[in-house]
């Protein structure tokens, strides 16, 4: 509920120098005022009656219900889920402006328990609704249009059904769901709050992953250092809270009779399986053609016989050192928008003016960037630590295009705004696509052009080859957490397992290094969500494909998918593009667009 999209995509690749001119700050007025706001009040004793007189009119009597009532049932539903969403949504982005506020994380936690205890009557809903025959579901969305658009919400919760428990063990997890919020926030406090001191000078974690991208190398490297020296300090405790939250997933996925550890995910994703697998294995397969080339051909351009890994998100040695102002990466972005169609632009243009984006890096603040929707009668927000190189631009052209896609999707309602995440990293991606090929379109000279293309490749294989390893690493932490305690030892080797693999022989690893894993918030926030940025990249790529060939309407199709939000599956959404995303050479035809660039790069050096 706290935030959709991403903390880190890469987090080495998200930040930058500091640009000059002010930087934008949320005004979270539009959901409340304050934390002592009469409104707040008012919504929380609301949502505490609504949810009481919701278990009193319907538990046990779903069955009972004619089209018209199942209609009011879903109704009041959806309107419990919006009014919990803005009080979540509220404390939520509060917190993460400035985590290590106590009365902050205090207030989110009292929020959460509680909306939990509010909520607790309601787990009958799911429950009950599986019970029912699908004869019971088909007669009444035939005999009402408004609730046969709910048609969507009810197939997803039938997926879960094989994976139900008891209504009394049902209560109890979602009870318990308050403790595994205390070990994430415990893991948000502890990254913000670790110091990284470099050359007499004290850093936060997204100063010290700042260093990584400077031109000068041992600037890098004692960057690096110390990022290995703090998590090393502190891998203990990122140790436990993993070996914890993972020994909670299994627990709860045995119970559930889950096959996998990443069952859950994918049934939250509303995808198969098995096109999880396609795209992993063509991801996999495709290392050597993608990074194992790109990183051997950034060596020679560095003049190294092997990089260590503090020049994996080097600057080229031809990249002039610049820092980009606030106001030119937000014209920037606007245009690429606006050359694709006015309407991206002016819905982004809000982001800008009203306060929806929180775009400094200040002491305490979450690290990396999200766009979190909120709730569909408000507006989303956007999170950056913006710092001014060009990859800072590309997170706010992401994230503005998650932004996008929120207000689009909005329309639909609350139970049916949420897109997938393998489908809503679509937009983002696209909006960095856009951004980036207006850059490259208006490139000065051919030494500009590749500094550009070398990075767009960077960024998709920090999206694609980087996420799907770590989606390895998951898999294997989880399996190997189903068989006992992990030390940080353990934890560490599956790591390094998947380092060399995807990034291939062009590097050395330094001592340290193996504990990189710990500062990732996907691995405890959302487990397995990053083969979502893999998926989205594929599709953008395959996408991109069809509108650079001149496909008629695209744009209008473009729109209508995102409006869509959650309402349709990814195959019935891509069929007007004619694309199948469950069509293995759907992956092959995305990853082919990284390898003819690498081939653009190549071809710069003859």
């Amino acid at each position: 509920m706290l935030h959709q999209s991403r903390p880190f995509r890469d987090a080495q690749a998200d930040t930058g120098a500091h640009p000059s001119g002010d930087l934008p700050e949320w005004n979270l007025d539009d959901l409340y005022s304050g934390e002592d706001a009469p409104e707040l009040k008012r919504d929380l004793d609301w949502l505490e009656k609504a949810c009481a007189s919701f278990a009193a009119d319907y538990e046990g009597r779903l069955a009972e219900l004619d089209a018209a009532g199942l209609l009011d049932c879903i109704l009041r539903n959806e309107r419990i889920d919006a009014v919990a969403g803005r009080i979540m949504s509220y404390a939520g982005l509060r917190h993460y402006q400035q985590t290590t506020d106590g009365k902050r994380a205090k207030f989110l936690s009292d929020c959460q328990e509680k909306i939990t205890n509010y909520t607790t009557p309601l787990v009958f809903f799911t429950l009950e609704l599986n019970r029912l025959d699908d004869t019971f579901l088909t007669e009444r969305f035939a005999a009402n249009a408004d609730l046969a658009r709910y048609k969507p919400v009810f197939d997803r919760i039938r997926k879960l059904k094989p994976y139900q428990l008891s209504d009394e063990l049902e209560r109890f997890l979602h009870d318990l769901g308050v403790t595994g919020d205390a070990w994430e926030r415990l893991f948000d406090e502890t990254i913000a709050g670790l110091e990284f001191e470099v050359d007499g000078e004290t850093l936060n974690i997204e100063g010290a992953l700042n260093l990584l991208t400077e031109q000068d190398r041992s600037r890098r490297e004692a960057g690096a250092r110390a990022i290995a020296r703090v998590l090393q300090a502190n891998i203990r405790t990122f140790a436990r809270v993993h070996n914890t939250q993972a020994k909670e997933k299994e627990v709860i996925d045995r119970w559930r009779g889950m096959p996998t550890a990443q069952t859950a995910r994918h049934l939250a994703n509303d995808v198969e399986p098995e096109v999880v697998e396609a795209l992993r294995e063509a991801v996999v397969a495709a290392y050597p053609r993608l990074s194992h080339r790109y990183y051997q051909l950034k060596a020679r351009w560095l003049g190294l016989d092997r990089m260590e890994i503090w020049d994996r998100n080097a600057p080229l040695p031809m990249e002039a050192p610049r820092s980009i102002a606030w106001t030119e990466a937000r014209d920037t972005v606007l245009a690429a928008y606006s050359s694709f169609d006015p309407r991206m632009a002016d819905l982004a243009q809000p982001f800008f003016d009203k306060g929806w984006i929180d775009a400094a890096v200040k002491p305490g603040k979450a690290p990396g960037a999200f766009a979190h929707p909120t709730v569909t009668d408000v507006h989303p927000y956007v999170m950056l630590n913006y710092l001014g190189k060009p990859r800072d631009v590309m997170t706010l052209a992401h994230e503005l295009g998650h932004g996008v896609h929120q207000r689009l999707a909005a329309g639909q309602g609350e139970l049916l705004s949420a897109t997938p995440l393998t489908l809503a990293e679509t937009a983002s991606v696209f909006g960095e696509m856009l951004t980036f090929r207006r850059l490259l379109d208006n490139a000065r000279d051919e030494a500009e052009r590749k500094v550009l293309l070398a990075g767009k490749v960077e960024d998709m294989i920090n999206t694609v080859v980087r996420q799907i390893a770590f989606y390895d690493f998951e898999c294997k932490l989880h399996a190997a957490r189903r068989q006992g305690e992990l030390t940080p030892d353990d934890i560490n080797a599956l790591w390094m397992s998947v380092q060399a693999e995807s990034l291939g022989p062009a590097f050395s690893y330094m001592d340290g290094y193996e504990t990189f894993w710990s500062y990732i918030p996907h691995f405890i926030h959302s487990p397995f969500y990053v083969y979502a940025y893999a998926f989205g990249d594929g599709l953008v790529n395959a996408l991109y494909s069809v509108y650079a060939e001149g496909a008629p309407g695209f744009q209008d199709k473009y729109f209508d998918m995102l409006k869509a939000g959650g309402s349709k599956h990814h195959k019935e959404l891509l069929a007007p593009f004619g694309l199948d995303a469950s069509d293995p050479r759907f992956w092959d035809k995305g990853l082919g667009m990284i390898a003819g660039m690498i081939d653009d790069l190549e071809a710069m050096e003859s």
